[in-house]
């Protein structure tokens, strides 16, 4: 059955400006989101895969677009299905509330990034840090949370150095994968001195001959 993309945004669109807003650039945020992606992921995916991962050179480059294109893909469809969600909300309602956006993001989330894998949990890691932090700042300014007289910002960093080196000195498996790459880069092989190229190259343990 064919869907008219001109009676899709006459649907959404027909109710407030609100809901004209969001159709209007349902293609154009696809895109933006798209693009965004990209840029994000390409180079964090070529870094991480060139320091970390074995592998040849066309496993390597196969790796880096596969990221490249789920993240992209992700943030595309979901921007898509959380902006339509929107409007149709809207359109329903005749206006907008605040639980349109926690209910448009929680389907768009649940669709989109619900499956468990590297990709998904980086980004829910990323968001998971800043929505505690939002929420801590939210607690203070509506009263719900004393505002402290002193800074707890340097009590706060040294408890989370403190936690993951512990982490990663006797419960290891438990941190995400990149993180235990990362921090045996800096800890463990940083023990190992072959020559001045370990400052030009990945620096890695090498088998004793």
């Amino acid at each position: 059955m064919g869907i008219s993309i001109g009676g899709v945004r006459e649907t959404l669109g027909s109710k407030g400006e609100a809901g004209n807003c969001y159709s209007n650039g349902l293609v154009t945020v696809f895109f933006h989101f798209y693009s965004y992606g990209v840029k994000i992921r390409a180079p964090h995916a070529l870094v991480m895969t060139f320091l970390f991962r074995s592998g040849s050179l066309q496993e390597k480059l196969q790796a880096i677009l596969k990221a490249t294109y789920t993240h992209s893909r992700n943030l595309a469809c979901f921007v898509f299905t959380y902006k339509s969600l929107q409007a149709l909300q809207s359109h329903v309602q005749g206006g907008t509330h605040q639980m349109h956006s926690f209910l448009a993001a929680f389907i768009g989330g649940l669709l989109l990034f619900g499956e468990n894998n590297n990709i998904n949990s980086q980004i829910n890691m990323y968001l998971t840090s800043r929505v505690l932090f939002a929420l801590c700042r939210l607690g203070v300014e509506k009263g719900y949370i004393p505002a402290l007289k002193w800074d707890p910002f340097p009590l706060h960093t040294a408890v989370i150095w403190g936690l993951v080196l512990w982490l990663f000195e006797y419960h290891r498996p438990t941190l995400q994968p990149s993180l235990q790459s990362s921090m045996t880069y800096l800890y463990e092989d940083s023990n190992v001195w072959h020559d001045l190229s370990d400052f030009l190259i990945f620096n890695k343990s090498r088998p004793s001959k």
